[in-house]
């Protein structure tokens, strides 16, 4: 399956925060949207991998996303070397997409950075015809690709966006895929610990900062995105 987009996060619910609203726009406009987790979570305070993997694909349906695989690299350990490039590799030349998301460059959970630049290395270096890489399934070779485009989301850290997506109408739908980690975000009958992520301010600085890129832009909603070479635009009509 030739996907239009393809995105990577370093766990389950990256994806969703980073770029959820604009997943769901995409796939709204007819786009084929998947999604690579790269670890299960396990290290997560609160839940358990088992119940973020239900979580994960009950987010995915919401979504309507084409496809979800997570590579269940080690949560916390992952590295940037050759076996993981390679495995991130495998899915980039699986689903063959022209654009790529994928975590923040710099953020306040390590595998964060650290995913952005494994799958930004392997985004390179899956259009190397002189590496091979083979389905799993079948062991059939598989083809060189690399993305058009590496686009990186905004997550824990207020990074200055390079360019924002207006993604009005479509944040409710970002909110519901986010709660549906209900082990995750907060819920105030939960016994669970608390954690940066759990409280109440923080769900709710989901939508504000969407209300506030949105407003930079003279848009309801926006999601931020930065860029690893300069966006070209056809014409200056294209911009809003």
């Amino acid at each position: 399956m030739k996907l239009d987009v393809l995105v990577f996060g370093s766990h389950p619910d990256d994806a969703e925060l980073g770029a959820g609203a604009t997943i769901a726009k995409e796939v709204a406009n007819g786009k084929k949207v998947g999604i690579i987790d790269l670890t299960r979570g396990e290290l997560g305070t609160r839940g358990s991998a088992e119940i973020r993997d239900q979580e994960s694909a009950k987010s995915a349906k919401i979504l309507g996303v084409a496809v979800r695989e997570n590579l269940e690299f080690s949560d916390g350990f992952f590295v940037n070397d050759k076996e993981h490039q390679l495995g991130v590799i495998r899915m980039l030349r699986k689903y063959r997409p022209e654009t790529v998301l994928c975590n923040a460059i710099e953020d306040r959970h390590i595998d964060h950075g650290r995913g952005s630049k494994l799958v930004s290395d392997a985004c390179f270096l899956s259009g190397l015809i002189k590496i091979e890489t083979k389905l799993e399934a079948n062991g059939e070779l598989q083809l060189p690709w690399r993305p058009k485009v590496v686009y990186h989301y905004i997550q824990w850290k207020n990074i200055k966006p390079d360019f924002v997506i207006d993604v009005s109408g479509y944040i409710e739908k970002k909110i519901e895929a986010i709660l549906a980690y209900s082990s995750q975000f907060h819920d105030p009958k939960s016994k669970e610990p608390e954690t940066p992520i759990s409280s109440k301010n923080f769900l709710d600085s989901v939508k504000y900062r969407a209300r506030d890129l949105g407003r930079l832009v003279g848009v309801e909603y926006g999601e931020g995105f930065t860029v690893e070479r300069p966006i070209a635009i056809d014409r200056l009509g294209d911009l809003i």
